[in-house]
């Protein structure tokens, strides 16, 4: 396809099909080549987490290896103070809750270009974004702000591999503290859940009160499970007395035949006491 010939207007921003607006991003001042970033107000309404606001995130796509997260948050900082960072492989929902690895425990991140939820503290800064003009291009590496590619950055990314052990050991310990503690929480939580939910000896579950609004009901998963294997036994036993058509039948005759029997008997007994009683007055 032909590049469109229609030139945009210096100082505004360029909007493409999408809506999109197209930043520009030069690695230096003096650089020739200039790279494409493509940035959105996030919008998304499955989602609801408190990480990625609806009013104050933005998506950048084309996101280049070179710009880590500290570098996007320098470049877009001045449109705003930026609260958060994070980059992607692919667009997805938001990080979920729970522990936070450190870096060690987490696998070596794909080399490649990114996508980015930037999280800014005001709303007014995601207009600022996206009205930036197209002609001003983001200068990625400063003297201020250097950022080493090439062997330069093999370099400071190999020695940033190695880590002292007695730093390993403190990272290693701190999580196992975290590990252990969640654990014991769960195992008294197990534990407060079997001394509420109890069976006595003629098979009654102790059900206490809960909140106000909902309908009392155990309060432990283990008596739910004790209950469930209880009726797959029960019916097991069922299907293996009676699996075939035929079988029902004959045990049906079988208990007629029985309780027939047992009546026959009892006549028995009830004339056997009748021919016995006599008026024996001394």
């Amino acid at each position: 396809m032909a590049p469109s010939k229609k030139k945009h207007a210096s100082g505004q921003a360029c909007i493409i099909p999408g809506g999109f607006t197209v930043l520009s991003l030069q690695f230096t001042s003096d650089s020739v080549a200039q790279h494409q970033l493509y940035v959105k107000e996030h919008k998304v309404r499955a989602e609801k987490s408190t990480y990625r606001p609806l009013d104050r995130t933005l998506f950048v796509l084309n996101i280049p290896p070179y710009c880590s997260e500290a570098v996007v948050n320098e470049l877009f900082s001045q449109f705003g103070l930026v609260q958060s960072v994070e980059l992607r492989d692919h667009p997805g929902s938001s990080q979920e809750s729970g522990p936070k690895l450190n870096k060690f425990f987490k696998p070596a991140a794909k080399q490649g270009f990114k996508v980015g939820y930037i999280v800014f503290e005001n709303s007014s800064s995601i207009a600022a974004a996206k009205s930036h003009p197209h002609n001003v291009p983001l200068v990625v590496s400063t003297e201020q702000r250097p950022v080493g590619t090439g062997v330069q950055k093999w370099i400071q990314q190999y020695t940033q591999s190695f880590i002292q052990p007695d730093n390993l050991q403190q990272i290693v310990d701190s999580f196992m503290e975290g590990y252990d503690k969640r654990k014991e929480e769960d195992v008294e939580r197990q534990k407060e859940e079997a001394e509420q939910q109890q069976e006595d000896e003629e098979g009654w579950v102790k059900v206490t009160r809960g909140q106000k609004g909902t309908k009392a009901r155990p309060h432990s998963e283990a008596a739910n499970q004790k209950t469930l294997q209880k009726e797959i036994r029960k019916k097991k036993r069922k299907e293996l007395l009676n699996f075939y058509t035929w079988q029902h039948r004959n045990t049906q005759k079988e208990h007629i035949a029985d309780l027939r029997k047992k009546f026959e008997e009892d006549k028995q007994k009830i004339s056997l006491l009748r021919a016995q009683r006599k008026f024996r007055p001394y």
